[in-house]
């Protein structure tokens, strides 16, 4: 890759500062930033390294005023991050993709493979499945029967799919991830035993969802786990049998949500938060890592903290108290002792 910034600045519709020929032949982060290589400035908490970074090209926010002198040159966009997303995103669509089936594999027969495919070696591919245009199957993935796949979806390696469930198009499901195992269920019986209840539903995941390494998307008791449009599950989530989850929902990682709760459409979940099963959660729910949700949330956009959970300015006023209880239990102490003397 070899790009001077002026070019740069016209593939993102940005403006150049300083030396519209600076050549940029690869990225690097602000703080480590090297002579040719192209780098970004989003967070204010990075903001002091622009005046010292050695990154020859600098992409910024319309909005950022310099308050020292800079020697690297800038391009400013109305949103840097988006503009190194939508950078990288070009980057990786220029490279080579492979095609064809390796082998050994193993394809069924009835199986229908799009155009462009790529089936890695050691996968495997069960009877009726539909595999879509473009779909690029790493190395060891499982496929079940009666899998559909749409078009321009990745699976990487080790990614397992069980049967019957439904993938749609520009998918990304990273290693490791399991796509319809069973869901926990089991019926007391008798001896405090368990009996399985056999999980006989799917898994759906909409266009443009994002699930990443080691997450686990379990199937339905009975009809789908419905994961809608633009969804983005972090590493290691746990989405229980029958659960949706709205569109544009972001989860972030070691997060878990129990059987039968409908997540709104918007929603944003820190990491390591656990939400109770058989609940609603509106749309545009904030929730803060490690928050703990065991009612449903009706009221929309709104910002939850702490197990159980509670809304942010009543969880701010909480913790205030909370951080003062060894002295308040001191003061109430001290005043008993007093009325004990008097």
């Amino acid at each position: 890759m070899k790009f001077t910034a002026g070019q740069i600045a016209e593939l993102l519709n940005g403006k150049v500062e300083g030396n519209q020929d600076a050549i940029v032949k690869n990225v690097s982060k602000i703080e480590d930033g090297k002579p040719e290589t192209l780098t970004f400035l989003a967070n204010p908490k990075y903001t002091h390294y622009i005046y010292e970074t050695k990154a020859d090209v600098v992409i910024v926010n319309d909005s950022f005023v310099a308050e020292k002198d800079i020697t690297t040159t800038l391009i400013r966009v109305p949103d840097a991050y988006q503009a190194l997303a939508q950078l990288l995103e070009m980057y990786e669509q220029s490279q080579p993709k492979k095609t064809g089936v390796e082998q050994p594999s193993f394809v069924d027969a009835t199986a229908k493979i799009g155009d462009f495919a790529y089936i890695g070696a050691f996968s495997y591919i069960g009877e009726n499945v539909q595999i879509g245009n473009n779909v690029q199957i790493h190395p060891q993935v499982y496929i079940g029967d009666n899998v559909k796949i749409g078009d321009n979806t990745t699976l990487f390696p080790g990614a397992k799919v069980y049967k019957n469930c439904i993938i749609g198009n520009h998918c990304t499901i990273h290693a490791g991830a399991v796509i319809g195992s069973d869901g926990f269920g089991f019926a007391p019986a008798a001896n405090n035993e368990y009996k399985k209840v056999p999980q006989i539903g799917n898994v759906i995941l909409k266009d443009h969802v994002e699930i990443g390494a080691n997450t686990t998307v379990d199937r339905a008791t009975m009809g789908a786990t419905v994961i809608n449009k633009g969804v983005k599950l972090d590493n290691l989530v746990q989405i229980a049998h029958n659960v949706e989850i709205g569109e544009n929902t972001v989860i972030a990682a070691q997060s878990g949500i129990a059987g039968s709760t409908k997540i709104g459409a918007d929603c944003m979940f820190g990491g390591q938060t656990g939400i109770s099963g058989h609940i609603q959660i509106a749309n545009k729910t904030k929730l803060g890592a490690q928050t703990g949700v065991s009612k449903s949330i009706k009221k929309e956009d709104t910002i939850h903290l702490g197990s159980p959970s509670m809304e942010i300015m009543n969880f701010n006023k909480a913790y205030v108290l909370f951080r003062k209880l060894p002295e308040l239990k001191k003061a109430i102490d001290e005043l008993l002792q007093q009325a004990n003397n008097a």
